[in-house]
């Protein structure tokens, strides 16, 4: 029964292609929504839930992933996602009607087992130190699958239709079952013998407002690139006629974006501090989508206009987004665990509603102007979250070194 089974730690690489399968199974369909909306005669605004169900479902199971491996292992869980995840994707492949097809995309979302628990089994394996240079390396994979994921589904689409991206799920799913099960060993040694323990700690998080800061700034960030990728196909295919391969480059372009905000982050960090860090990113975003804006409301609509300012998203984003998950682990370092699981989950769960309010708001008639302006209103809002960090930890400052 356990013949080839492993039962050592992985190798890096299984938890890389793990975390960026996760992030392949949001992305790469994306430059097909409006031929499938097509096929299934349904409106881009059903369509759309294909993305904010998925955000939804995943932000709910990263909540439970936790607490169920930390129960009954890491190993098992995974597989079992892997499994769920996979024959979703061949259901997904053949379906013929929008509801099934909608409902087994929400199944699609076990895959994100992979990302929730590759963290966690990095945590299991080493000491903190050496875990912080692994988990970098790791959450690289999250900056560069987003950039190919649509670039290679948009060639698929115009190559061999939308089903073609559901059959390669499906025979990733199965490659990473099989690479799971022979190298990813049972890497939690002690588990938990009831799940109350991994809850309770929740409530002293929800009472501190520089939890809720950095939460609120980091999942605005974050959820503007969801709502992006939703409404970047509609404003791509009816407002800019650009084929799925060129949509493919302009939402992969965006996380290139990413990378750089990273590296800028990483270069300047000691010198600005974190906080600043956040602010900075934050007012990036804003003067980018802002001049974007100005711009398609000047009658100026093209690639530029709005896909170069929407660059300014993964600038920001980068340049913010790893210091905001420091600080809200910082929060508590004791409650670290439980922060980041709770605040993962906000991330994903603001994404599904500002996905799910693009999908009803965006339409041909307010095209470039509308999703410019939503997309500013969520970075406005995250930007005020990192100046009530800037007021909290000044604040704590004049506490601890009063005049």
């Amino acid at each position: 029964m356990n013949l080839l089974a492993a039962n050592k730690s992985p190798h890096l690489i299984t938890l890389i292609l793990l975390t960026a399968a996760s992030v392949l199974s949001l992305n790469m369909f994306l430059p097909s929504l409006t031929s499938m909306a097509d096929e299934f005669d349904v409106s881009y605004r059903v369509m759309n839930i294909s993305v904010a169900g998925y955000l939804a479902i995943t932000a709910v199971l990263q909540i439970i992933f936790g607490p169920l491996s930390d129960r009954y292992g890491r190993r098992p869980v995974l597989l079992m996602g892997l499994l769920i995840f996979s024959l979703a994707s061949l259901c997904c492949a053949l379906a013929t009607s929008i509801w099934v097809f909608l409902i087994l995309r929400i199944f699609q979302g076990a895959i994100i087992s992979g990302m929730a628990l590759s963290r966690a089994i990095v945590r299991d394996m080493m000491n903190p130190k050496d875990a912080v240079k692994i988990m970098g390396t790791i959450a690289m994979a999250m900056a560069v699958a987003p950039m190919l994921g649509p670039i290679v589904g948009g060639l698929f689409d115009e190559l061999l239709g939308w089903r073609a991206t559901f059959w390669f799920y499906l025979i990733l799913g199965l490659l990473l079952l099989i690479l799971t099960w022979l190298d990813l060993g049972e890497t939690n040694k002690n588990p938990s013998p009831t799940f109350r323990k991994q809850f309770s700690t929740y409530p002293l998080l929800l009472k501190s407002g520089m939890f809720w800061g950095y939460s609120i700034c980091a999942s605005f960030g974050i959820a503007c690139f969801f709502a992006f990728l939703s409404g970047a196909p509609l404003i791509s295919n009816k407002i800019l006629n650009l084929p799925p391969s060129h949509l493919g480059f302009y939402m992969g372009s965006i996380t290139g974006a990413f990378l750089v905000g990273s590296f800028v982050s990483n270069l300047f960090i000691n010198r600005v501090g974190p906080v600043n860090m956040v602010i900075y990113g934050r007012a990036i975003s804003v003067l980018g989508l802002s001049a974007g804006l100005i711009a398609v409301l000047s009658g100026i609509i093209s690639p530029l206009s709005i896909f170069g300012a929407t660059l300014f998203i993964g600038l920001g984003n980068g340049m913010s987004v790893p210091s905001c998950n420091v600080g809200v682990m910082n929060v508590k370092p004791d409650l670290a665990g439980s922060a980041s699981g709770l605040n993962g989950a906000m991330g994903v769960g603001t994404g599904a509603l500002l996905t799910t309010i693009m999908g009803v708001l965006l339409t041909e008639s307010n095209g470039a102007h509308g999703f410019l302006t939503f997309l500013l209103v969520a970075k406005v809002i995250s930007l005020l979250a990192a100046l009530y960090i800037y007021y909290l930890d000044k604040k704590i400052q004049n506490s601890n070194h009063p005049s």
